[in-house]
């Protein structure tokens, strides 16, 4: 199908986009419809469909609104911390061409301007966040604005500083808890941190950060969201060791690579040779990582709930991740340039 206008501009900078956004449609609160559909649950939570947006475009109270408005009824608020953490500089959005799909071995890809369908993209952000005392307030507007069956789920990062990092991580989940978001998401896998290492890999690390946030916040369900793990071992490894504390996974978050312009160097300048890509282009590794927990669930009998993400830009897409063994589906990329996305998966039921 032809790109409609993406909600977010990836000409300006993400501080402009948090402030002006959102845009096309998800403006245009007059155009939405509202399409039918038979609720189901979703860790307790009723759901019209478990299909939303993942942590990233949905910056704020008024990005979230748009989204329900439109019948993405899981809607991730952007990851938040615990203090001011500045965005990347521009340029933080580009299209990348994978020859094929993007392999998990740091591939060099052309990246441009030209947003073409099946479309993938740098993600490179830097997992800013505004100060507690401004998206504490926002967070609690978007959780009020949810209608039936749609929820906020809201996402946090603790930051490495002098103390231990499991600590930051509980103090970012009580600041979460406190805007009343039913469901609780971790992010363990910030691209922007080196391919080689990020925290969901580091189990020791994330049993221990999961200890601490189910201590200082008992009484919400909570998600991981993961990276792609090459080996089956890892997977194992972690969840036998918090498998059945958490309550959920997502998978995945992007593909590190290395996005090159023309004349072969870096795209995101100097100082960014690497950076997260979703779309089209990873679709295969998210799929292949949801059959995979899937499979492990089964097997070590437990019962934690699977978001899948990654390339779904279509109603198959969606039912393709329902079928590997997802609980729930999200879409970024896909939804950011067809804010329509959720009306025809509804249409296609």
């Amino acid at each position: 199908m032809k790109s409609l206008t993406p909600f977010y501009d990836p000409s300006i900078s993400y501080e402009d986009n948090y402030a002006q956004g959102p845009f096309g449609l998800f403006k245009q609160l007059d155009k939405a419809q509202q399409v039918p559909t038979k609720s189901s649950k979703f860790l307790n939570v009723e759901v019209n469909l478990p299909f939303g947006q993942p942590a990233g475009p949905l910056l704020n109270a008024n990005y979230i609104k748009a989204a329900f408005a439109y019948g993405f009824d899981l809607c991730v608020y952007k990851t938040v911390r615990t203090k001011l953490h500045k965005c990347h500089p521009l340029p933080n959005v580009l299209s990348v061409h994978p020859n094929d799909k993007l392999s998990s071995n740091l591939d060099t890809v052309l990246a441009d301007t030209n947003y073409n369908q099946p479309l993938s993209i740098t993600n490179s952000f830097g997992v800013p966040s505004f100060s507690p005392d401004v998206w504490q307030p926002d967070m609690a507007d978007a959780v009020k604005s949810a209608g039936h069956g749609q929820c906020v789920i809201g996402s946090f990062q603790g930051t490495q500083s002098n103390g231990e990092i499991e600590n930051d991580y509980a103090l970012a989940a009580k600041l979460v808890k406190e805007t009343n978001a039913p469901i609780l998401e971790a992010n363990l896998s910030c691209p922007n941190e080196g391919a080689s290492k990020l925290l969901c890999f580091d189990i020791d690390k994330v049993e221990r950060i999961v200890n601490a946030i189910k201590t200082a916040v008992p009484d919400r369900p909570l998600i991981l969201k993961l990276a792609y793990f090459p080996d089956d071992e890892r997977i194992v490894s972690l969840l036998t060791r918090v498998g059945s504390i958490i309550d959920g996974l997502s998978a995945i978050n992007t593909l590190s690579a290395k996005p090159v312009d023309a004349k072969g160097n870096p795209a995101l300048g100097e100082n960014r040779k690497e950076g997260g890509v979703c779309g089209d282009a990873i679709r295969w590794a998210g799929l292949d990582m949801v059959s995979r927990l899937a499979k492990y669930r089964k097997q070590m009998d437990l019962k934690f709930a699977i978001v899948g993400v990654g390339g779904v830009s279509s109603s198959e897409h969606y039912h393709q991740f329902i079928k590997n063994g997802a609980d729930a589906v999200m879409s970024a990329t896909g939804a950011m340039w067809n804010p329509l996305l959720a009306i025809e998966i509804k249409k296609s039921l």
